[in-house]
């Protein structure tokens, strides 16, 4: 079992590190998170190789992380007559301790812990260095990281060099995407036969199939194609050419076999069923003897529930492995176990877990999917309720000429004045969150008091109306707007504020929906401008 990995300068990662579970571990993020290079890193580290050569033969350097290329080349520049070396990269998987893995044991990792597991280490061939350093001579002509003279030592923490046969644990990397069809269907079919035929069976279906090649052949239309063919005598062989059916593989019958579903040819079913089949395949087909299953993506083209099943079919298939699964679907969220949940952006990872009890909680009880849009969102903004959601978004298409979403930002409603639960999570993983809230007739200073916790991280930002005689975002618009702008919007006629306050309060989401969708532009609260800006 995998217990955590640690990663140096490999693609996305540039400092990392993740602990696993011994289940499931279901590892959702954005496009671009770092997903894809997680599984590829685990894999290589466990076989060597990536995208199936051995890394020693195919070190591109866009496999080192664009952070570390770029402040190496500055250093280059920068340089006053030393030559700085490129940036290693390393992964390190750490291994449950067993008798099988204590080979393995060393300090030989980034955490300098007494652990056991193994390393892919690349860095500067000290044997090349005389070349590298004339190549490093010209920075002007250096863009990326030179790992052509690089050297790949694929070891234990024990400082030893490992083969595939040192490590007990084994991978298997399940994306459905690229999976042949052919293959796993037949794989598939070879399991129904020698699982529910019997010999008897078994051959009369090999009967059955012979039995095709008279029908075929005696066939009115197939004898006149024949017949002409066998009359061009000369053209293409001295021999008489005619059309059947190719029976003379003994099992042939078992791979001319097309699996069908509700009647339909397999090709012709939807993209979701077929993925989600060629996953199951897979996994019958390659977990037997794994360890550990990597799984790319399962969700494509499905559904919540399809996805919801397939997740319970792989749990079932790989009862007593460790799977690992990668996705950036919304829909694989709180009801599928939050102690499996690893969320992923490009600054960290954390288990929902890792939160506060009473937050952890909070999350596995709360319904929709608000949980993952905080984590898959550029940017986050937290509104308490859906006119607050309306009004802001407005206010950001005035602002930027587009709505937040079309920039990567989304506004969320969390429901129940729960800011404090989604900051817990922001603050875990990162991510940059607005909070726009009203003051509830409080001072700024006694409602900032309540975020103190939160207000010292970078990431979090909090906004807040500052006249406590307006309690909410409806006397805020009215203290900034004519009661003609507001009329007209809302299609009212009232004579006084208090009047256009009470209604607005009164029917707060049809209000806020009027002003979302109104041709004039209104002024906004200093604290949503703040918020949007």
């Amino acid at each position: 079992m995998i217990q955590k990995i640690a990663i140096q300068n490999y693609r996305r990662f540039k400092e990392f590190h993740l602990d696993f579970e011994s289940g499931m571990n279901i590892v959702v993020g954005d496009n671009d998170s770092g997903k894809s290079s997680l599984l590829e890193a685990i894999n290589l580290a466990l076989t060597g190789r990536v995208q199936g050569w051995p890394l020693s033969q195919d070190f591109s350097p866009f496999l080192v992380n664009q952070g570390a290329t770029a402040e190496y080349v500055q250093a280059l520049h920068d340089a006053d007559g030393s030559i700085p070396a490129p940036p290693e990269v390393i992964i390190d998987l750490f291994l449950e301790a067993s008798d099988d893995t204590e080979i393995l044991r060393g300090r030989d990792n980034l955490l300098d812990k007494d652990a056991c597991g193994v390393r892919i280490w690349g860095y500067l061939n000290p044997e090349y260095l005389a070349e590298y350093q004339a190549f490093a001579s010209q920075p002007d002509q250096v863009y990326l990281v030179p790992t052509e003279y690089y050297r790949v030592d694929w070891l234990g923490f024990s400082g030893n060099a490992v083969t595939a046969r040192s490590i007990p644990a084994t991978a298997s990397v399940i994306d459905p995407t690229t999976i042949r069809l052919q293959s796993g269907a037949d794989h598939h079919l070879q399991q129904i036969i020698h699982t529910h035929l019997d010999p008897s069976e078994r051959v009369e279906l090999s009967r059955a199939y012979r039995s095709l090649r008279e029908e075929f052949t005696k066939n009115p239309s197939v004898e006149a194609i024949n017949e002409k063919l066998s009359g061009e005598d000369g053209d293409v062989t001295d021999k008489e050419l005619t059309l059947s059916i190719d029976i003379s593989r003994r099992f042939t019958w078992e791979s001319s076999l097309v699996p069908h579903l509700d009647e339909l040819p397999f090709p012709f079913i939807g993209k979701g069923e077929q993925n989600a089949v060629k996953t199951l395949l897979a996994i019958g087909r390659k977990a037997e003897d794994a360890h550990i299953v990597l799984i790319e993506e399962p969700e494509n083209h499905l559904s919540f529930s399809s996805m919801r099943r397939l997740i319970s079919k792989i749990e079932a298939q790989c009862e007593g492995k460790q799977v690992i699964i990668a996705t950036h679907s919304s829909f694989v969220l709180n009801k599928l176990g939050l102690d499996r949940l690893v969320l992923l952006t490009e600054k960290a990872a954390a288990r929902i877990t890792d939160l506060p009890a009473d937050t952890t909680e909070y999350f596995k009880k709360l319904s929709g999917y608000d949980t993952l849009r905080l984590v898959l969102a550029k940017r986050a903004i937290l509104v308490e309720g859906p006119s607050d959601e309306l009004v802001v978004q407005r206010a950001y298409v005035d602002t930027h000429g587009c709505l937040p979403i079309e920039d990567g930002i989304d506004v969320i409603n969390v429901r129940g004045l729960s800011f404090k639960r989604f900051l817990d999570l922001a603050v875990e993983l990162g991510c940059d969150v607005s909070v726009v809230t009203d003051n509830d007739g409080k001072p700024v200073d006694d409602v900032l008091a309540r975020y103190a916790d939160y207000v010292d991280h970078e990431n979090v930002s909090i906004w807040v109306a500052d006249d406590p005689n307006r309690r909410t975002l409806e006397p805020q618009l009215v203290a900034m707007n004519s009661l003609e702008v507001l009329n007209q919007i809302l299609g009212k006629t009232y004579e006084t504020a208090d009047d256009l306050v009470k209604y607005m309060l009164d029917n707060k989401t049809a209000s806020a929906l009027a002003i979302f969708e109104a041709d004039e532009t209104i002024e906004m609260p200093e604290y949503i401008r703040g918020a949007v800006a």
